[in-house]
């Protein structure tokens, strides 16, 4: 795997490369390093290797940290991320909760079992017939799938993937407003979150979690297009009744939408 530090547009994981977006290139915070040794780390794990690509003090600054790192020490994330700054209000990741964002049908399956399950689980296929599927453009490798994964709160990447998996091609600007369809979303504190015994760090997420999520120990919110509630609430059971809310989609894009529901989970 080839590590790229730069000033991209976005960190993102693709096609075997991990392209690092800094904030404010190029110095490299504290948080930004242990991100990239978590990456690193993960990698390993996995029996594949890293080459780094960045100038040398970068470089420098990743190695005088590693052994800081290697100790053990973890820092927090900073109240708001700003390596993607889409997003007009926010202008940056807010690190209070993450999601998961899922379709109609597969969030009734989610609620009707209790639980976010990983890719292999889900779909009861095996990682290597589901790293070979057209829909994985990004090419991600076999462990990827044995992870459910998870987007800052305020992200709008879950409701894109799931207009991209609607349309089977990548969302245009008029599928994102006007022909926007949000998807459900799944709300839970980070810090909460991060206490879960199969908690990762790979570094391009805010984290994955391995197998399963059992939704009652850990959920916060579940937010679903009010459009969906008829459809919905047969599946739910009981003791996520009261986490389950609906919210009328008055939004332009897909970024109103994103503000609108990470400021109803948050505000809860």
């Amino acid at each position: 795997m080839k590590i790229k530090i730069g000033n991209y547009e976005i960190t993102e994981c693709w096609d075997g490369v991990f392209y690092k977006k800094l904030s404010h290139y190029p110095f490299i915070s504290i948080w930004e390093i242990q991100t990239i040794l978590d990456f690193i780390r993960y990698e390993k794990m996995n029996g594949r290797t890293c080459e780094i690509e960045a100038e040398k003090e970068i470089i420098d600054k990743i190695d005088r940290y590693r052994p800081i790192y290697e100790k053990g020490n973890r820092i927090s994330p900073p109240e708001k991320i700003e390596e993607c700054t889409a997003c007009s209000k926010y202008k940056g990741c807010m690190t209070d909760y993450v999601c998961h964002t899922t379709s109609l049908e597969n969030a009734i399956k989610i609620l009707k079992s209790g639980s976010l399950l990983s890719p292999v689980l889900a779909r009861n296929t095996g990682a290597a017939e589901l790293a070979k599927e057209d829909r994985n453009a990004a090419k991600d490798p076999e462990d990827y799938f044995d992870y459910i994964m998870f987007a800052w709160g305020n992200c709008q990447a879950g409701d894109r993937l799931v207009m991209e998996r609607k349309l089977g091609r990548f969302p245009d600007e008029n599928d994102l407003s006007v022909g926007f369809t949000p998807g459900i979303r799944f709300f839970f504190r980070y810090n909460d979150l991060i206490r879960h015994p199969c908690a990762t760090f790979e570094g391009v997420l805010p984290l994955k979690i391995k197998n399963e999520v059992v939704l009652k120990d850990w959920v916060s919110a579940v937010i679903a297009p009010s459009d969906y509630k008829q459809t919905l609430e047969p599946h739910i059971p009981k003791d996520l009744k009261s986490k389950v809310h609906y919210l009328k989609n008055d939004c332009r894009d897909i970024w109103e939408w994103s503000e609108k529901v990470y400021e109803f989970a948050k505000n809860l």
